[in-house]
């Protein structure tokens, strides 16, 4: 019954966030140049046109009463409205894929808004067919509650860094309130019949049979289960009982969710009465083009135990030219004129990497904290660095992280004990003359020094630091971390 404009953004919250120059520029083919950027409007917008500028908010849907109504709604002085967002536990962690919703979030909550983070633990058994081109493998029971449980303490984690790390500057507003749910709550107490006699009644076959996703689906080999069919219908009934009990009135999800976003619209206004809203968001996709997560295989985990501190610095340093100043708006709360110049700082200076170091440094704070920044400094001083004093600095947890797939041995250090000896303890080198070879080609380092000399005898302090532990590394990848024993 209702269509989807695109853009569904207005020209006029554009226009007012100053974009209408840069709007024009971005379509002219290689017009973009970091010192013709547009002066940007002064004085106060609203959270829409703010967040249209820094591309975080894509489409929002129904486009014909965004300008006026959810302009209005959302209009600083006015009652805190409640948005809601969804994340189903179809694995334990959230990736960076999820988090273009996660700031989207947090934006409201800046603004003062009630934000609500909607663990999908029934809709994960379902499965969401969008963007899918077969059926998810099913999900026991008990898989999905541990699953969601680890989404729940990676929410909870995201929350408290951003209300600790990033919320100083508030000006003395207010920061918005935040719950988090689990829709197994009141999905998994809705009896069947009472949910297709309700719901079920109100929501139309051929709009649902209309999406895209369920059209591409229906016309593959494997078809389409009910299970999945229905999934639109029990997020519909998501923003129906979110509507009920919180008073929601609008939906945050990734580009992919507009047709399920438009089944929740179609069902709390034909059961209420009421306007409501859905917004989405960018999805985050590899220099393939593939969507980053679980699925395609390319997943950054925002929880230490998948993708470490440093490994996540990395990610976000790795960023090529072209993607970090979009990184910087939609993954950072710096202020766009704050951007502006960084950009221009690297226009002069690109060696330097300098947007590419404040990224990293801005997302692995508000994902693991002060300490995780810290410890992925740490690391990249010591791997890249060749800094003593940070291997010294290193828990053996970042040892771990950072060398994951290394191994490791236990030695005890005995008088005069050589290098040569340290490799073959450690079956770093082959035996015989290849071994003693390796060393004087210059093939061996400890803790970033090249030794030449396989008779060096170790040296506490300099081959052993003082946490106990030597980095020998073999070749330029090979690497073993060596715990020494009652020194």
């Amino acid at each position: 019954p209702h269509k989807m404009a695109a853009p569904a953004l207005s020209r006029r919250w554009c226009r007012a966030a100053g974009l209408c120059v840069a709007l024009r520029r971005s379509r002219l083919p290689g017009s973009r140049h970091v010192h013709e950027r547009p002066r940007r409007a002064r004085g106060c917008k609203g959270l829409l046109a703010a967040q249209c500028e820094r591309g975080l908010f894509q489409d929002v849907f129904p486009a014909e009463g965004a300008d006026e109504e959810l302009e209005a709604l959302l209009e600083p002085g006015r009652p805190p409205v409640a948005v809601y967002c969804g994340f189903d536990p179809t694995a334990d962690s959230l990736h960076v894929g999820h988090l273009p919703a996660v700031m989207a979030l947090l934006h409201f909550q800046r603004a003062g808004h009630t934000v609500l983070a909607v663990v999908g633990g029934a809709t994960a058994r379902l499965g969401d067919p969008s963007g899918r081109e077969r059926a998810r493998e099913p999900l026991e029971a008990e898989r999905v509650r541990a699953h969601a449980r680890g989404l729940r303490e990676g929410l909870e984690r995201l929350l408290e860094n951003h209300r600790e790390l990033f919320w100083a500057a508030g000006g003395g507003r207010p920061l918005g309130r935040a719950e988090l749910l689990d829709n197994a709550r009141w999905l998994g107490r809705e009896p069947l019949l009472d949910f297709l006699c309700g719901a079920g009644g109100r929501l139309r076959m051929g709009t649902l049979l209309s999406r895209q996703a369920c059209q591409a689906r229906l016309r593959s080999a494997d078809g389409m289960s009910l299970a999945e069919f229905l999934y639109p219908a029990l997020q519909a009934y998501d923003f129906l009982h979110l509507y009920r009990h919180h008073g929601c009135r609008v939906q945050l999800g990734g580009a992919d969710q507009m047709g399920n976003i438009m089944s929740g619209y179609e069902l709390v206004t034909k059961m209420t009465g009421t306007d409501v809203f859905g917004i989405t968001v960018p999805l985050i996709t590899s220099t393939t083009g593939d969507k980053l997560g679980k699925t395609a295989g390319n997943a950054v985990w925002l929880n230490r135990d998948k993708t470490s501190p440093f490994e996540l610095y990395q990610f976000f340093v790795r960023q090529q030219d072209d993607i970090v100043e979009k990184y910087l708006k939609l993954f950072t709360f710096l202020p766009l004129e704050e951007i502006d110049h960084i950009m221009e700082m690297h226009a002069k200076e690109p060696e330097k990497w300098g947007p590419q170091k404040r990224l990293a440094a801005e997302v692995t704070k508000l994902v693991h904290g002060r300490e995780g920044l810290e410890s992925a400094k740490r690391c990249t001083k010591a791997l890249y660095h060749s800094s003593i004093e940070a291997l010294e600095a290193m828990s053996e947890q970042e040892l771990q992280e950072l060398f994951r797939q290394a191994p490791s041995a236990e030695l005890m250090l005995e008088p005069g004990m050589t290098l040569l000896d340290l490799c073959r303890k450690a079956n770093a080198i082959p035996g015989g003359s290849s071994g003693y070879q390796k060393i004087t080609d210059g093939g061996v380092s400890v803790n970033g020094i090249r030794v030449t000399n396989p008779e060096t005898v170790l040296i506490l302090g300099q081959h052993i630091l003082k946490n106990g532990v030597s980095l020998l590394r073999i070749g330029k990848k090979n690497y073993y971390i060596i715990k020494w024993l009652q020194l």
